[in-house]
C-alpha cells in the first residue's frame, strides 16, 4: 500500500484528504491512502517518516512550507527560488526527500485568464510561504508586487496601516495569501479599505474555505472580480499526482 499525505497545522478542515480518497474511488485505485498528519512543530517530521514506511509522497501546508526545506536532500530549482515547497517525493530506498512547489502551478494557471491590461501591479497580503510564490509567479507575467506586513521588514513590505487610496488606486490585483477569513473565523478579512475597490480591481483569495471570504465579499460588492483558491488547489493537486508517479 502506497500511503500520501498532508503536513500542518491545523489540519481540521482539510481538502487534500477529501479530495485523494474521492479521487482514488473514482479512477480505481486500490493500493494507496491519503492521511493528515497535523503537527504542531515541524520537528516532528522525522518521526512520521519513520514511523509511516509506506509514505511516498506528501503535500505541505501553513506553517511549514519554508520550514520544511531543513529536512530534504534536494530541492527542485523553481521551489529553491520561491523558497517555498509545498509537495515532496520520498524514495524509502535511497533516503531521498525532494521539495517541488506546485503552488505555482496552480496559482499561475489559475490567475492568467483573468489579467487584463490593468494589472501592471499587484498588492499582496502577507508574506509567508504563499506569498512567495504569489510574487514569483506575478514577477514571471511581468507585474510588479508590493506586499503587505504586520510587521514590514524591508523596502519591498509596507504595513497595514499603509494601504490608502492611493495605494488600492494603484494596484487593481490585490492577493490574499493570509488565512485571514478562513474557516471557522469566516467573520474577519484583512484590514485594508475596501471602500477604495473599484470594478476594475481583481481580488484574489487563496482561501477555499468558506467558497467566498469577506475579503471576496466586500470585492464583490464594489463590482470587483473575485477568485477564491479552489481551481488553484485542485490544479496543485494533480500536479501533485503527477510528480508522485514520475520517475525521481
Amino acid at each position: 500500500m502506497k500511503q500520501y499525505g498532508l503536513i500542518g497545522h491545523p489540519l481540521s478542515h482539510s481538502f487534500s484528504k477529501k479530495y485523494f480518497t474521492q479521487k482514488f474511488e473514482n479512477e480505481n485505485i486500490k493500493d494507496c491512502s491519503y492521511e493528515l498528519f497535523d503537527i504542531k512543530n515541524i520537528d516532528q517530521f522525522p518521526k512520521i517518516l519513520k514511523e509511516n514506511s509506506n509514505l511516498v509522497g506528501l503535500n505541505i501546508t501553513i506553517p511549514y512550507k519554508k520550514s520544511i526545506l531543513s529536512f530534504l536532500t534536494e530541492i527542485d530549482e523553481t521551489a529553491k527560488v520561491i523558497g517555498a515547497v509545498n509537495t515532496i517525493k520520498i524514495n524509502s530506498e535511497s533516503k531521498q526527500i525532494k521539495g517541488y512547489n506546485t503552488d505555482y502551478y496552480g496559482f499561475k494557471k489559475s490567475l492568467k485568464p483573468f489579467l487584463d491590461i490593468n494589472h501592471e501591479r499587484a498588492l499582496i497580503l502577507g508574506t509567508g510561504g504563499a506569498a512567495k510564490t504569489v510574487k514569483y509567479v506575478l514577477n514571471e507575467l511581468n507585474i510588479d508586487c508590493l506586499l503587505v506586513s504586520r510587521n514590514p521588514k524591508n523596502e519591498s513590505e509596507i504595513a497595514y496601516d499603509d494601504v490608502n487610496e492611493y495605494v488600492i488606486k494603484h494596484h487593481q490585483l490585490i492577493v490574499n495569501t493570509t488565512p485571514v477569513g478562513m474557516f471557522p473565523h469566516t467573520e474577519n478579512c484583512p484590514s485594508i479599505n475596501y471602500e477604495n475597490l473599484t470594478a476594475k480591481h481583481l481580488l484574489y483569495d487563496l482561501i477555499y474555505n468558506p467558497t467566498e471570504t469577506n475579503f471576496l465579499k466586500k470585492g464583490k460588492e464594489k463590482g470587483s472580480i473575485t477568485l477564491n483558491g479552489m481551481e488553484m488547489l485542485t490544479l496543485q493537486a494533480e500536479k501533485s499526482w503527477e510528480i508522485w508517479n514520475s520517475e525521481l
